[in-house]
């Protein structure tokens, strides 16, 4: 298989920025316009809740999140609520699954294995749970995962929690 592609480094980015940017690339991507990408960067604080997600779910209170000036988008992702902050990895994949023979379950079941592989390079044994998406290491989930797939292209992704050291 000789799929070719980018990976770029966007840094730290506003979330609306990287929202926007990936509803831009989707499209473009869609159109045939650009090849596969894959976008990594960080975001500051922010919290979005998926198809699924509902502000009851959240720990914090509205007025502590105001107060902290923590943002809240409600994005077309799959799962629930997702924090988003400085010491987390975010990678935004913008693939033409049809390009991969990949239907939804196979490509998250992707997502969590290239994951549990990256984390493995760094010494960290990472599981998986048959009951919830993402991965954890020692108890803690480490990773989340909520992606869109439209018209066979993917947006949204996985964002993977490190220790800046």
């Amino acid at each position: 298989m000789d799929h070719k592609g980018y990976i770029i480094d966007l840094g730290p980015m506003e979330y609306q920025k990287a929202w926007n940017l990936q509803h831009q690339l989707w499209s473009r991507r869609v159109e045939e316009e650009l090849p596969d990408l894959l976008l990594i960067l960080e975001h500051p604080h922010v919290i979005t809740l998926g198809r699924r997600g509902n502000r009851f779910h959240l720990k914090a209170s509205p007025e502590i999140l105001e107060a902290m000036k923590i943002p809240i988008f409600h994005v077309e992702r799959g799962g629930d609520i997702t924090y988003h902050g400085p010491g987390q990895m975010v990678a935004y994949p913008i693939l033409d699954l049809k390009n991969y023979g990949y239907r939804l379950i196979r490509f998250v079941d992707q997502l969590e294995e290239v994951i549990l592989r990256v984390l493995r390079d760094f010494g960290i044994e990472g599981e998986k749970d048959s009951r919830n998406r993402g991965v954890w290491a020692n108890g803690n989930k480490i990773a989340s995962i909520g992606v869109a797939i439209k018209r066979w292209v993917s947006y949204h992704g996985f964002a993977l929690n490190y220790e800046r050291i």
